[in-house]
């Protein structure tokens, strides 16, 4: 049986990886929207099986001629607060009145499920599109949780990696579980709850749960370099710096954001596992932190998020 899924945003880091696991599968169709299709890479733009949409997040005609005919519509957006919100408001409301069964939301990291408004400030559009689609009667909510995407952990955005001079630096005890999936791994399990019309509601997946003191074995295997380990602080600690930043200069959004994220990553209040549905796609194989360090070296591992635009 085909089934047709529909990816909204598919010129951006994630929409591009889900769509390249989709197409291997060949029950599969796809349907694209982004606002400029010339910026589709061609593997996916020149298949056969996929069909292209332009149009704007916000064009509800054009929205609804993308969704209708779907089993299924991701979303992979990625934006500001008006986007991740309204602009899935568009999306869920063209999948209700086009019958399409099921919405999976631009969710992944943390389970933000666990969080009040205003805590990790990030997360709340998320928490707003799930309660909307909790108001539909046609289509379903599909919200896939992975924990901490292992891409930009250790980039330059969380400071956590000194590549030069072999230092990884922690918050908190070092005893506490980062709880991470790789890019490449959420694509697969995204794709696989994408085929599976009897997923919905919530699906948690992780490729790895291990300690920054783990993590910083598996270094040592992987580059032959036993890294010193620099502790910044408690998670108290972590939590009034978090807070002062923000206080000091609301406006400078990137000197807090991470540290915020950091915060709820590690203080147990979002954890995704350690249960989790990795069992239901048993063909997918998770991606610890050893396995994701075993593909890149240093300098790799330290542009491994940045290396997805490329």
């Amino acid at each position: 049986m085909t089934i047709t899924v529909g990816i909204a945003g598919i010129t951006g880091k994630f929409g591009r990886l889900v769509a390249t696991h989709l197409l291997k599968n060949p029950e599969v169709t796809l349907r694209g929207f982004c606002r400029d299709p010339s910026k589709v890479i061609s593997s996916i733009a020149s298949n056969p099986k996929v069909q292209l949409f332009q149009g704007d997040a916000y064009d509800h005609d054009k929205i609804r001629a993308f969704v209708r005919g779907s089993d299924v519509v991701i979303c992979s957006y990625l934006g500001d607060d008006k986007l991740m919100v309204d602009g899935q408001k568009a999306l869920i409301d063209a999948c209700e009145a086009e019958g399409v069964p099921r919405y999976i939301a631009s969710d992944w990291a943390l389970d933000y499920t666990k969080l009040e408004f205003g805590q990790l400030f990030v997360k709340d559009p998320m928490k707003h599109v799930k309660a909307y689609l909790e108001t539909k009667d046609k289509v379903k909510g599909v919200h896939i949780l992975v924990g901490g995407f292992m891409n930009p952990v250790f980039s330059p955005l969380f400071n956590i990696l000194d590549a030069k001079n072999n230092v990884i630096k922690y918050w908190g005890e070092g005893t506490e579980p980062w709880e991470g999936t790789s890019y490449e791994n959420a694509a697969q399990y995204t794709a696989a709850v994408a085929a599976d019309p009897q997923a919905v509601g919530i699906q948690k997946f992780l490729g790895d749960r291990k300690t920054i003191k783990e993590i910083a074995a598996s270094f040592k295997k992987v580059y032959g370099v036993e890294p010193k380990l620099e502790r910044q602080g408690s998670l108290e600690d972590l939590k009034a710096r978090m807070h002062a930043l923000r206080s000091e200069n609301p406006s400078e959004i990137f000197s807090y954001m991470f540290l915020f994220f950091f915060y709820y990553w590690l203080n147990g209040q979002t954890f995704v596992g350690p249960e989790t549905d990795n069992h239901k796609y048993p063909d997918i194989k998770p991606e610890t932190w050893e396995d994701f360090m075993q593909k890149r070296s240093v300098e790799e591992l330290v542009g491994s998020y940045f290396a997805l635009s490329m």
